[in-house]
């Protein structure tokens, strides 16, 4: 499903317009983004949170050059899926 179906199916389902739908989507996603970035973690309660992992720092191999790199402690942008919404996704067939 990309962004598009998104704002069509919620535009269908509510009755609001397209252009709203969107302009309310966009402006959701970067708010979670600018949480994120500030290290942040955001909490939607019975759908899931949007966490910042830490990352250690450890040493990596490339294998083309048979040499070793070190890859420095970093964060990531992750999803975890809360209870209700996993047991509902296991649950399909």
């Amino acid at each position: 499903m990309t962004k598009a179906d998104i704002v069509n199916e919620i535009s269908r389902k509510t009755g609001i317009s397209r252009e709203d739908v969107l302009k309310t989507l966009e402006t959701f996603m970067q708010t979670v983004k600018g949480s994120m970035m500030k290290g942040e973690n955001v909490y939607l309660r019975t759908f899931g949170s949007f966490i910042v992992k830490q990352r250690a720092a450890k040493t990596a191999r490339n294998i083309t050059k048979n040499t070793t790199i070190k890859i420095p402690a970093h964060k990531i942008p992750a999803f975890k899926p809360s209870k209700e919404f996993a047991n509902a996704v296991k649950k399909l067939k």
